[in-house]
């Protein structure tokens, strides 16, 4: 099912087209320094948006991936230059979301636009994964709180 959505998104409804513009605006912000962490954060997205309905868009920071002062420091200074950007797209994101759930036949792209919604406020330290890897994460997360809650 997963496989005739991912095929649906690209074909019909030229998913692949979003994936292209928005792997190339990812690459205009790594040009730079400052926007290095969106621009990956966007490139990340795009992997995304290859295969929507198999894949989410998780933080990087529940890989415990360990990042340098210098890149945490980069990240903040970047979010707050993207936080205007990023709160525009987000109510532009919302209203398409609420129009394409008025259509039937808008409901599944309204689905990946509503997975993709915390990316398009922030996309720094964003990463994007399998469905199965980010319910495993998820079912760890859970272990722990388990395992915190009986000690």
């Amino acid at each position: 099912m997963k496989k005739l959505g991912n095929l649906l998104w690209h074909f019909p409804l030229f998913g692949f087209v979003t994936a292209l513009l928005t792997f190339l605006t990812g690459g205009f912000f790594v040009i730079t320094v400052i926007g290095a962490p969106i621009g990956l954060g966007l490139i990340q997205h795009s992997k995304f948006l290859l295969t929507p309905f198999s894949s989410r868009m998780i933080s990087d920071s529940k890989l415990k991936k360990h990042k340098t002062p210098v890149w945490k420091i980069l990240s903040v200074i970047a979010f707050i230059l993207y936080l205007p950007i990023g709160i525009f797209t987000s109510i532009i994101t919302i209203i398409q979301i609420i129009l394409l759930f008025i259509s039937i036949i808008g409901i599944p792209i309204a689905v990946i636009l509503s997975k993709s919604l915390s990316t398009y406020f922030n996309p720094i330290n964003k990463i994007c994964v399998s469905t199965s890897v980010a319910k495993e994460i998820e079912k760890r997360a859970a272990s722990n709180k388990v395992d915190a809650m009986m000690n």
